[in-house]
């Protein structure tokens, strides 16, 4: 018999995004093949804690895993002191066992955005997703658009206000937002998802207010030309000749798809595919390949675009190297829409993954 692959799921996390990465994990949980791989569920709580948990993967999505996790673990580990040699060690004896792959189903900073794959990196442990680099530059919507332009693709007008702008310089950055990008416009924190502190400013008074609440969440912030366009995402998967799946289209049910219409509200609605002319669908799966390599990204992510209502112009918004997996997520969803089901998609992540760190540990000195 074929030895099972042993998987370390991550999900938590320090970031706004924590509750969200719990009900991805569940359901990742939930899906993978229990013939083909070992699986260890890995808490890490709001406080930065590392907790193993061997209970009900239910009690993941509703926050109850950790008190027994917190229980079992402090029970097994009461009295020990150990010394860790490595950052592989430390991993391996808080999970209990030698580590294949591990699939950081994380959301937001502290996760998504290159520290956890730094850390594994360091390691020598292979994980699912983005490299250390495009998980950074991926998770930094800032840093992302100066790439995206350079690789040729649309987008909205946009500056960057760094906090202490908003104290000590409001009334020139509101002349720069009136000047250069009008209203209505974004104003969102340029490092956080699902669209954790963004909001529409649609006249000039509102706008300090909507920059101290975007600055809650980072340091550098993004005021974004309004799009009147239909919002549509494209999913890619690969890593040396990446593919993009087919094209869904989002109606929120509120003004703007908020934090409120993913998790909250129940009235947004997914089509899949988009009710668009092929030559647009086509134009979106091209320029979420060209995004995907602009970033240099590896293994998924899902592309979020506008097309504009008034011209049919295709402009990036942004691009997201750990999507949401859900079981009603857009990523798992578009694969699902041509012919590749939640569990099959979950095993080809794993298996690219692996192919990959033995690619890329080929340039390097070092051997897994």
């Amino acid at each position: 018999m074929k030895e099972k692959v042993r998987v370390i799921v991550l999900f938590g996390g320090q970031s706004s995004e924590h509750e969200v990465s719990r009900v991805s994990a569940q359901s990742v949980l939930e899906n993978l093949d229990k013939e083909k791989f070992d699986i260890l569920p890995v808490g890490i709580t709001k406080n930065g804690e590392w907790l193993p948990y061997h209970g009900e993967y239910k009690y993941i999505g509703t926050g109850e895993w950790e008190e027994q996790a917190r229980r079992e673990f402090g029970k097994n580990k009461a009295g020990s002191e150990t010394t860790f040699p490595s950052v592989r060690k430390f991993i391996e004896e808080i999970c209990g066992r030698p580590v294949d792959i591990v699939f950081p189903v994380l959301h937001g900073v502290n996760g998504e955005d290159g520290t956890i794959q730094g850390l594994l990196e360091l390691a020598g442990i292979p994980y699912v997703g983005c490299n250390v680099l495009s998980s950074a530059v991926g998770m930094d919507k800032a840093v992302s658009k100066v790439l995206f332009e350079k690789a040729g693709l649309n987008q909205a007008k946009y500056i960057v206000v760094k906090r202490p702008e908003i104290h000590s310089n409001i009334s020139e950055v509101q002349k720069k937002v009136e000047t250069l990008i009008g209203y209505p416009c974004f104003v969102k924190p340029s490092n956080a998802g699902s669209s954790v502190g963004v909001s529409k400013v649609k006249h000039p008074d509102e706008l300090p207010k909507a920059l101290e609440y975007a600055a809650n969440y980072d340091r550098k912030i993004l005021v974004e030309e309004y799009i009147d366009g239909r919002e549509v995402e494209c999913a890619v998967l690969g890593f040396d000749e990446p593919v993009a799946s087919t094209v869904g289209e989002i109606i929120p049910c509120n003004e703007f798809y908020d934090y409120e219409a993913k998790y909250i509200k129940s009235d947004s609605r997914i089509c899949i595919p988009a009710d668009l002319d092929r030559e647009i669908v086509e134009k979106i799966r091209a320029d979420a390949v060209t995004a995907f390599k602009a970033l240099d990204c590896a293994i998924l992510a899902r592309v979020d675009f506008f097309v504009e209502k008034r011209t049919q112009k295709v402009i990036i918004n942004e691009i997201n190297t750990m999507p949401g997996f859900t079981s009603i997520s857009m990523y798992p969803k578009l694969w699902e829409a041509v012919g590749i089901s939640y569990k099959e998609l979950l095993e080809k992540l794993i298996e690219l993954s692996l192919l990959r760190c033995k690619e890329y540990y080929r340039s390097f000195e070092r051997r897994l």
